[in-house]
Order: C-alpha cells, then structure tokens, then sequence
C-alpha cells in the first residue's frame, strides 16, 4: 500500500480545496445568471402584448372591469402574452402557496380567452410585505399555468428581448426606513452584493442581446410625474447601464397612473401601466412637456403590437376608450447603426 508523507497530504489537500473552490465560484456564476425563457413571435413574425400592473384587489377599486377591457382588446390584437410590472397582491402580497387571493385576485379576475397567454410577472413593493417567495414558487404554475413570476430573468422572442430586473431589492427606504411593514428579504440579502450581481448580470445580458428591440420591465418608476415620482437609486445605479445599452423602452408600474415619457438625453421611451385597479386622481407633479406625451390618472392598461421595424403603443382607460396611441419605426441596420422616426 502506497504511503503518503506530511508534505504529499498537504499537496492533496490543496488540490481538492482549490477545486472545490473553483466548483463552487462556477456554482455561484450559474445561479446568478438570468434565466431565460423562449417565446417566438407569431408567424408573420409579429408580436403583440398587454401590460398592466398593481392591480391585485379581489376586484375591487375597478379591477374586474380594467380585466374586462383587457379581454377585449387582447382579442382584437390577438395577444401573444401579458406583462406585469408588479404589485400583483395588495396589501401585502401572498400569505403562501394556499392563500386564497390568488384565485380571488388573479385566476378569478382575468377569465377572457385572449387572457389565456402566459402571464410574465415581477415583484412589487408590496409582493415583497408578504411571502415573496411563494409567488416565485412552482406551485402557482401547477394551480394557474399562466403564471410566470421569477425575481429577474429574460424572455427571448426573436425581435425582441424582454429583460425583467427586480427593483424593490434598490429602495433604500425599504430597508432603513420600513415604518410598519415586514419585507421578505430572503433570497436578496446580503443586499449589496445581490444588487452588484444583478446589475452585472443585466448589463451583460443586454451586451449579448442581438435582437432588433430591446425592452427592461421593472416595478419602480425611473421617470414618473406621478405620487412616487423618480427613483433615485434606479437614476443612479440601472439607468446607465440602460443607456449604454441603447434599449428602446422601459416599462414599469408603482405609480396607479398611465404615463408616457421621453428622454431628451437619449432615445429611451419610459411607460408606466400601473393602473391595474385603485388609482390616484389628482396625485401629479410638473414634468417638462417636451418629455410628457401621456399622464392620465385613472385605471387602464397599454398594449404594445412589434414587427422587426416598428411597435405600435396605445393606452387603454377602463372603458376601452383610448388615450394616447404613439408609433416608432426602426430601420433595419444593426444593432449598433439603428436610426428611427418617430410617429
């Protein structure tokens, strides 16, 4: 039997350590990418989309007729998918798996065939005041199959990516200064490197994106005239990231309003669809009208209808009347040669 001197096991140890270290940096790496998920365009190479959000309320504050119009206008656009930008569950999320507002406020409320998509869901301030967790679980999906909802992640369908960034976990407020409410903070603490991490991962995503249109779906507001206005920590630490990678729109809820905003300093169109249910009337600040194409402060929701060179945005009340239609033409050039004319 071979023998192994003080000097031979030290070698040994070594080797098995430095490659468990290795093993587990890979470990680390995989868990921290985006998932992503494939959803192709139609045949003709369309894609058409609802997004709605904070809209969780058992029906109530005029939930159950904004449902109404959505299956309605999801019909006539024959819809590919719908979008959430957050706060699914009020007041404080889900109580778990079984609590019964899932039913009462989501499989319950949105009956209309045209809803019968899958459901691309993030988390909300408020998603977060519950068990969050429970809303990323699998077991939604075994109860109501169109429902997706992860923390971040991508979904690739051809001529767009969808990047969907988790924003609750960068409110400072949430953290130093909850007043009365318990956040779920498992699976985002230790929070600076949850954000470090996740910041890279986005930024590197959107690097790798070749699609023609590139879309970042978030529940905090980046540019809103509406009651929370501007989220500073997203203006500081994801809007350059955003900007540097030329994406066309960002999508976002938070504020119970409908906005369109554009940037002066670059070619980044900033929606909110936050008027799910209860809204605020009244509850708007001054924005500069160079900027400001659209702020209503009522229920409704906006639809999004994309071909490699053009999208097609509309906003909804919670009649079915429009308020606002807006046009982007994108010439076919690369990714990083792309010019556009607006409508």
């Amino acid at each position: 039997m071979a023998s192994f001197s003080t000097c031979d096991s030290k070698i040994i140890f070594f080797f098995f350590g430095l490659r468990a270290a290795c093993l587990s940096l890979c470990l680390v790496g995989s868990v921290a990418e985006l998932q992503r998920f494939e959803h192709p365009p139609k045949a003709d190479g369309s894609l058409s989309f609802l997004v709605v959000g904070d809209w969780g309320r058992r029906g109530l504050y005029n939930q159950s007729q904004v449902a109404l119009q959505m299956g309605l206008i999801g019909e006539k656009a024959d819809i590919d998918f719908v979008i959430s930008t957050g706060d699914n569950f009020y007041e404080d999320g889900l109580t778990g798996v079984d609590d019964p507002a899932f039913n009462e406020s989501f499989s319950n409320i949105y009956t209309a065939p045209s809803l019968n998509k899958q459901w691309y869901n993030v988390l909300g301030n408020h998603d977060y005041r519950g068990d969050a967790e429970a809303q990323l679980s699998p077991v939604l999906r075994k109860i109501d199959s169109r429902w997706l909802c992860l923390r971040s992640f991508i979904v690739n369908a051809e001529i767009v990516d969808f990047f969907f960034v988790d924003t609750t976990p960068f409110v400072d407020d949430y953290f130093t200064n909850p007043k009365n409410h318990t956040y779920d903070w498992r699976g985002v603490t230790p929070r600076e490197d949850y954000l470090s991490n996740l910041l890279k991962d986005v930024d590197s995503a959107l690097k790798d994106s070749s699609a023609k249109w590139k879309i970042v779906v978030g529940h905090h507001t980046i540019k809103s005239a509406g009651h929370h206005g501007v989220t500073q920590e997203l203006v500081t630490q994801l809007l350059p990231i955003l900007k540097a990678n030329n994406i066309d729109f960002y999508v976002n809820g938070h504020d119970h309003c409908l906005e369109h905003i554009s940037d002066t300093h670059s070619e980044i169109n900033f929606f909110t669809s936050g008027g799910g249910s209860k809204a605020w009337r009244g509850d708007v600040k001054w924005w500069s009208p160079v900027e400001l194409k659209l702020y209503y402060d009522g229920q409704g929701f906006m639809s999004i209808q994309m071909t490699k060179a053009s999208a097609d945005v509309a906003f909804y009340d919670v009649f079915g009347n429009v308020l606002h239609k807006w046009s982007l033409s994108k010439h076919l050039l690369s990714a990083t040669d792309r010019t556009f004319t607006y409508a």
